[in-house]
């Protein structure tokens, strides 16, 4: 069946982290602690403040002769500086970078579909998922220095889905070894990759490292996107859980631009006397981002959904809280690059203890940090801003037929 939405299983461990602040301490923590290997994947890795302590403890556990690996996104990742190049590969990482623009970048139709998920996992025992990519909360590369770090989570994970999270990057990792021997004109080594045996995890052990786990006994499951099977797994566990709802949906997502099916749910949720609250961007990042997004908040309000915009710094989680009891972290925002192109993964949670604590840290900063958006002045906002929302959204949406997806507006 394609686009299934996964299972959950219970016997996970769970804690969540938000920032790199909390991310960075118990990811290090786990490499150093590694006996066999450590995988990582992320859009973004940059070398500057904390996040050389990730790079240092990779470079480690290289040193110990561990399997390290490191798949970083072409686009979103600048390349390794020369001194850290010299350094990770003298210790033995292995460092692939996932479709490098090349010389038409995102002209080419292929150049939108970018590895978006950050993904790690440690001797098959302990995995880690969310937003958060391998960069400082204080630092942006394209912005410099930040005033306050970025607001974003992570959840470190033990238990069944860590095999999940170790077949999926175990199976793009030799995807794009075939793809390089290809290009390389080595058939029979290409096919002999493809082929590759995922290796099995081993007996799994309860994990002596990173911060305690805040249930032991949590339903869990790990959602994929991809351009096969996972074509639509995310969204569809959102739909799911938002159509289910029955008194509360809250909603913390950098880029929204939901798609008919989304805004549809959210609507008849608040019809339903569901409270439906949003916490999105609300300092300006990226033209298209932010601007193809405002058009759709018009409907959004009248049906009584509330919106607030995250302002004290970028907003860049991308998670929910159900009912209190559902609750999802991940690399996924509701927009179409996300939900269409690119290779995402989110942690899909029913878990009361896990949900109620990210639940307080979101309504936190919904009454401390957003401001909400009112209806009237929404309405009464100046021509040239809905002339930059028309022109984002028409570019968004010229994206979106190139490639074949008509239906999601």
């Amino acid at each position: 069946m394609a686009n299934p939405i996964p299972p959950l299983r219970t016997g996970h461990g769970l804690a969540l982290l938000e920032g790199s602040g909390e991310y960075f301490p118990a990811l290090v923590a786990a490499i150093d602690a590694a006996r066999r290997e450590a995988w990582l994947e992320t859009y973004i890795f940059d070398f500057t403040g904390s996040s050389a302590q990730v790079a240092e403890a990779l470079e480690r556990a290289a040193r110990r002769g561990l399997d390290v690996r490191v798949v970083v996104d072409g686009f979103g990742s600048d390349p390794v500086p020369d001194d850290w190049r010299d350094r990770l590969v003298a210790a033995g990482v292995q460092w692939r970078v996932f479709a490098p623009p090349g010389r038409f970048g995102l002209l080419r139709l292929r150049g939108w579909r970018r590895l978006h998920r950050k993904l790690v996992q440690i001797d098959g025992e302990v995995a880690f998922c969310g937003g958060i990519n391998v960069l400082d909360d204080l630092h942006d590369p394209n912005h410099g220095a930040l005033e306050a770090p970025r607001l974003d989570f992570a959840v470190r994970v033990t238990g069944p889905l860590v095999a999940d999270a170790r077949l999926a990057m175990q199976q793009l990792w030799s995807r794009m070894r075939a793809f390089q021997d290809l290009r390389r004109g080595g058939l029979r080594d290409a096919i002999t990759a493809l082929r590759e045996q995922v290796a099995r995890p081993g007996r799994r052990r309860t994990a002596r490292v990173g911060p305690p786990d805040i249930t032991k006994r949590a339903r869990a499951a790990l959602a994929l996107r991809d351009n096969l099977r996972h074509r639509a797994s995310i969204e569809r566990a959102y739909l799911r859980a938002i159509g289910r709802a029955r008194e509360e949906v809250v909603i913390a997502n950098a880029y929204f631009a939901p798609g008919h099916r989304m805004r549809r749910a959210l609507v008849e949720a608040a019809s339903r006397g569901v409270r439906v609250v949003l916490l999105l961007q609300g300092r300006y990042e990226y033209f298209l981002q932010y601007y193809a997004a405002r058009p759709v908040y018009g409907a959004l309000l009248r049906a009584g959904v509330a919106i607030h915009e995250y302002s004290p710094s970028f907003l860049h989680a991308k998670v929910a809280v159900v009912d209190g009891r559902w609750a999802t972290v991940g690399s996924s925002n509701i927009d179409p690059l996300s939900l269409l192109l690119a290779r995402e993964a989110n942690v899909v949670i029913e878990d009361e203890d896990f949900a109620q604590r990210l639940r307080e840290r979101l309504l936190l900063a919904v009454a401390q940090e957003g401001g909400a958006m009112d209806a009237a002045l929404y309405a009464q906002r100046p021509w040239h801003e809905r002339l930059r929302e028309g022109v984002a959204l028409a570019l968004m949406r010229l994206a979106l037929v190139v490639h074949g997806k008509r239906t999601y507006w």
